[in-house]
């Protein structure tokens, strides 16, 4: 399969200003350049895509994304912007101004500002899994480096184990039975648009996986990840590439 066969494809960057834990972190430098207009010059990176949007409710990062030659075609509810609403409800809102104003879409694929390490590689590598695969949802992920079926549940100074069945078994593949797990990144989301908007959901199933390593795999919501991410990248500049 060829990227033909995505049909129009519209790459959506999710840029609220408002972040509880970190404020105004979409357009924070990260070594000189926004984590904004990263993400940007990742999607822009992509010859077979047909639009890039940015949706969000601010000026100032409206502003941002300009700095790119990305235009805001709109700009998105405040009530988007504030929990509950979360990333699925800005997309579906971004598709269903799109249909109102005469353009429909058939893939589209959402890339977080917040994950500065992903390449453009990396995207192109999740559409050839989802073009291999033939999904209608792919997302990225991480390998889990401590897996949770080792948890142990503290309950007034006493530890039992949450899956004792496990007990001991998580420290090593060769043991079939300990289920391989990961955790989604954040970095790259696709989606087949008829089946988003039928399901309201990206987390629907089947849900086929791109693995990036775990060093590719920052996604930045506090600011120890912030400073955590720039430590890496001072010590290893080819993950800011």
């Amino acid at each position: 399969m060829t990227h033909q066969s995505l049909g129009k494809i519209l790459v959506l960057i999710p840029a609220k200003a408002g972040s509880v834990r970190l404020p105004r972190k979409n357009i924070r430098k990260f070594l000189g350049v926004s984590l904004l207009g990263r993400a940007i010059k990742r999607a822009q990176n992509l010859s077979f895509i047909d639009r890039i949007c940015v949706s969000t409710e601010d000026d100032e990062v409206a502003d941002e994304a300009r700095k790119f030659n990305v235009d805001i075609p709109f700009m998105r509810p405040e009530v988007l912007s504030k929990d509950p609403a979360g990333v699925v409800e800005v997309a579906l809102h971004a598709l269903e101004w799109f249909e109102l104003h005469g353009e429909d879409f058939d893939t589209l694929i959402i890339l977080l500002p917040t994950s500065p390490f992903c390449k453009s590689s990396h995207i192109e590598g999740a559409v050839d899994v989802y073009l291999k695969t033939g999904a209608k949802f792919l997302m990225s992920v991480s390998r889990e480096v401590h897996s949770p079926f080792s948890s142990l549940i503290l309950d007034d100074g006493w530890l039992t184990p949450l899956h004792p069945e496990y007990l001991n078994q998580t420290g090593s593949r060769s043991n079939a039975l300990v289920p391989l797990l990961a955790r989604c990144n954040g970095a790259i989301t696709i989606c087949n648009v008829e089946e988003f908007k039928k399901t309201k959901n990206y987390y629907s199933y089947p849900l086929a996986a791109y693995e990036m390593p775990l060093e590719r795999s920052i996604d930045i919501d506090t600011e120890l990840e912030f400073q955590f991410a720039e430590f890496l990248a001072e010590r290893n500049p080819s993950l800011a590439d």
